[in-house]
């Protein structure tokens, strides 16, 4: 369970530091080194490389990486009415709220003569990594193809580890087919990056990918983005993790199920409450207690709690600042006066306000997107959003009157950085009204 209740009051600014520390993320040389092998035999033996690794991390010898339209068709018939209903409100939902982040071209004439424009278009080809662990996620695949989608990305890809029979769920298809992504691979792991990045015989590759993984894929994400010139990453990542701030009023059985909901995603995952209200803090304890024992992933999340905070603050002001020092994936407000809070937090990946707006939600269906910044890169990297699946660049046009205008002063810094090669490109222009 949780260690006992944490006083930040009686903290040396060490201890405070310690308090706040995350657990390690792998970064051994051992997984670096396997990461680096994997990567190495897909680079050279493409195809030939993803259905050996395949048959020796998942035992599955594939016959095919490519899923057809035949089993996407048959997988929505083999789905219940309600669980497509479900899927669909989902995506509905996320739709609606990406749909309103689709950005326009900016035009400004900086000075007469000299018109400057910020263009935005999707782009070109991206990859979508859905994991496939303990269970399938479809909501991760509505979560990246819907704005791959709404960018207008020509090509989305998208790569999962296949189940002990060799396929995806039919819920992953599904969702797939409404996100508009035909082509489809049953390949994960460091593999499937690999293939990504490099491309193989089946599998073209793509400029960015996008999505969660294991230590293995997230390592295989961060030495591809560092090998491969013009290959992106979506984002660092690290261990789930949610922070409650609640005060005397909030209703600690709420606060309990939030914190679990975290705590069941991974053995390292972190979650911390912040309280001014020591009763909250016991009543919480107790309702984690209460709550764990019914949970079917009980074992891990007991391990997770064993990392995890419930601070003591002197005031919510205090939480607030706490709050900011550590920088949350998630971030739940359950305090009577919730909105007065927001204006001060600043570090957080995904705010959720008020009781009954329970994290679960922002992860299924509420419309923003659930994938985040974690381990603290809140602090300087944005949640997952449109802008992420598009890139913007620069036009400029200047007639013969508006770089007159600006002469004076583009030879004056040339001068002043001794760069005579940047001058005369703009002299000869004037001299000879070319």
């Amino acid at each position: 369970m949780i260690n006992q209740l944490i006083n930040w009051q009686t903290l040396s600014e060490q201890q405070q530091k310690c308090a706040l520390a995350r657990p390690a993320i792998a970064d051994s040389a051992l997984l670096s080194t396997q990461v680096a092998n994997i990567l190495a035999q897909v680079k050279s033996q493409g195809d030939k490389a993803i259905v050996a690794l395949t048959e020796q991390f998942d035992g599955i010898a594939l016959s095919t990486l490519a899923v057809s339209q035949e089993q996407v068709a048959q997988a929505k018939l083999a789905l219940t009415a309600k669980r497509l209903k479900a899927i669909e409100t989902a995506y509905n939902q996320i739709y609606a709220f990406h749909s309103a982040q689709k950005a326009s071209d900016i035009t400004v004439e900086t000075t007469p003569g000299v018109k400057c424009t910020l263009k935005t278009e999707s782009i070109e080809s991206v990859g979508l990594y859905i994991p496939a662990g303990s269970a399938p996620l479809p909501s991760t695949v509505l979560m990246l193809g819907v704005p791959a989608k709404l960018a207008g990305c020509q090509r989305t890809v998208l790569v999962c580890p296949p189940d002990k029979n060799g396929q995806l769920a039919n819920e992953i298809l599904v969702a797939a087919d409404l996100c508009g992504i035909s082509e489809i691979y049953t390949v994960g792991g460091a593999q499937a990056i690999a293939a990504l990045a490099y491309g193989t015989q089946t599998i073209k590759a793509v400029n960015k990918v996008f999505g969660p993984g294991n230590k293995y894929v997230t390592e295989a994400k961060t030495q591809l983005s560092q090998q491969v010139a013009g290959f992106a990453i979506d984002m660092p990542a690290g261990p789930s993790e949610v922070l409650v701030i609640g005060d005397e009023q909030a209703n600690p059985a709420f606060i309990a199920a939030d914190l679990l909901s975290q705590a069941e995603h991974g053995a390292d995952s972190q979650v911390i409450l912040l309280t001014d209200s020591e009763s909250l803090i016991n009543k919480v304890s107790a309702e984690l207690e209460k709550q764990l024992a019914l949970l079917s992933r009980r074992k891990i999340a007991e391990q997770a709690l064993t990392q995890s905070r419930l601070i003591l603050t002197k005031d919510l002001t205090q939480a607030v600042e706490v709050s900011n020092l550590y920088g949350p994936e998630h971030l739940i407000i359950q305090t009577q006066d919730a909105q007065s809070l927001l204006n001060n937090l600043r570090n957080a990946g995904s705010i959720f306000v008020g009781a009954f707006t329970p994290e679960s939600a922002g992860d299924y269906a509420s419309g923003t997107n659930h994938v985040l910044p974690t381990y603290g890169y809140s602090k300087v990297i944005s949640s997952l959003s449109l802008a992420d699946f598009s890139r913007r660049y620069t036009v400029q046009e200047i007639t013969k009157a508006g770089l007159t205008s600006l002469s004076e002063c583009i030879i004056e810094l040339t001068d002043a950085e001794g760069l005579d090669g940047h001058q005369r490109a703009v002299t000869i222009r004037l001299e000879e009204g070319v």
